[in-house]
């Protein structure tokens, strides 16, 4: 089951997806919001698998929440207009669909959402290094760190880490949903690894990874639901 919100400041396009939400078994509408604000406060609150997105709102748009949140969820863009594609590319969001939309494109995007879902479930991931792609277990992985544009993935089963040249969001959405978290923009760590928590750092092994108080919240409210 795919947990989604819909998040839109017109109430015909709420009810509308709300309607088609309702036609698809392996989706379940959590909330519908009617601003960014709303949707903020739902994700904070709620394990959210997915977000029906539209972009020109008042206050918060679509693109600036999206572009706030650490720990994204799923994103398909619900928006009249096709002039923010690009950024739905760099944002790596799931689909990009222009209303009115017809519910067969609409089932389309949900499809995707589900292999993706689906995908992430996998208990490995292939990672470019070294010229050659390595297979890690997720099981294996202690920490990700961040170094520019290239991240060292820190194993179990090795003193040596995996240098990959790509960014923490990257990787950060190619694992398992709620098994990992950002605790510092340097930092990815797995959640069942580590051993202790102090107030500006957590240990895995014999390791001190800082807890920068920008995710200190996220951080807590992860660990308290695990």
């Amino acid at each position: 089951m795919i947990r989604c919100i819909a998040v839109d400041d017109e109430t015909p396009a709420l009810d509308i997806l709300e309607d088609n939400i309702s036609r698809i078994p392996f989706l379940q509408l959590v909330k519908k919001c009617k601003n960014a604000y709303q949707a903020r406060d739902v994700l904070r609150e709620e394990n959210i698998d997915l977000v029906f997105l539209d972009i020109e709102m008042p206050g918060i748009s679509g693109l600036r929440l999206l572009k706030e949140l650490e720990d994204k969820p799923m994103v398909i863009f619900m928006t009249a207009y096709r002039k923010y594609a690009a950024d739905g590319y760099d944002l790596d969001v799931l689909d990009y669909l222009v209303k009115p939309v017809s519910f067969q494109r609409f089932l389309k995007a949900a499809h995707k959402a589900l292999e993706y879902q689906e995908l992430r479930k996998k208990d490995y991931i292939f990672i470019q290094s070294a010229y050659k792609l390595t297979k890690l277990f997720i099981h294996d992985i202690l920490y990700i760190e961040g170094l520019g544009n290239y991240i060292k993935i820190h194993l179990a089963s090795s003193p040596r880490a995996i240098l990959s040249k790509q960014s923490m969001k990257t990787i950060g959405g190619r694992l398992p949903a709620g098994k990992h978290i950002r605790v510092h923009k340097s930092f990815i760590v797995m959640v069942d690894k580590i051993c202790s928590i102090h107030n500006e750092s957590i240990t895995i092994g014999k390791t001190e990874i800082p807890l920068s108080r920008f995710y200190r919240d996220e951080f807590f409210r992860v660990v308290h639901n695990a």
